[in-house]
């Protein structure tokens, strides 16, 4: 298996609706959702929070690139890279911008801020694009949150290829 992370901590989101985390299949290279989290520490104020998986065709959001980092230490550099303008076969973060492609929801969920939020799907809830996929998986707050401060987030996948 070969899989990775991408993510952020302590990051300050724009005050909108905001992709915390966005991988675009490369052209020969799909991927599988492991998991996906998010958590914030910039308040003591108990608030609800959206938050949403889905696919988005271009144009992408405008990201701060991130680059995968391998979970098992022996296998090869991920076939993604860090990028900002989610384009094919890239990874980013805490989108500055939405981008006016199309929004997909896949699954919507909600969390309590103080204790975060956690994906982990079962294998009939897993999410798989193809390499050469049109779209790209966000995983996103459709709603600006109440505290913009510190947050943590991140996606771990498996490259299928």
């Amino acid at each position: 298996m070969r899989a990775y992370s991408f993510g952020g901590a302590g990051l300050t989101l724009a005050n909108q609706a905001v992709t915390l985390a966005f991988i675009n299949p490369a052209a020969t290279m799909g991927f599988e959702i492991l998991r996906c989290w998010a958590g914030q520490t910039g308040t003591a104020t108990s608030a609800q929070q959206r938050v949403q998986t889905n696919t988005q065709v271009t144009a992408f959001p405008t990201l701060t690139s991130a680059t995968p980092s391998k979970l098992t230490l022996s296998d090869p550099t991920s076939a993604f890279t860090g990028g900002t303008a989610g384009a094919a076969g890239t990874t980013g973060v805490n989108a500055s911008a939405e981008g006016a492609g199309a929004k997909s929801n896949i699954i919507s969920d909600t969390f309590n801020n103080l204790n975060g939020h956690l994906w982990v799907p079962t294998p009939k809830e897993v999410i798989r694009l193809g390499g050469g996929a049109s779209s790209g998986f966000g995983y996103h707050l459709p709603v600006a949150p109440g505290t913009l401060t510190n947050w943590q987030f991140g996606v771990q996948y498996e490259e299928l290829g």
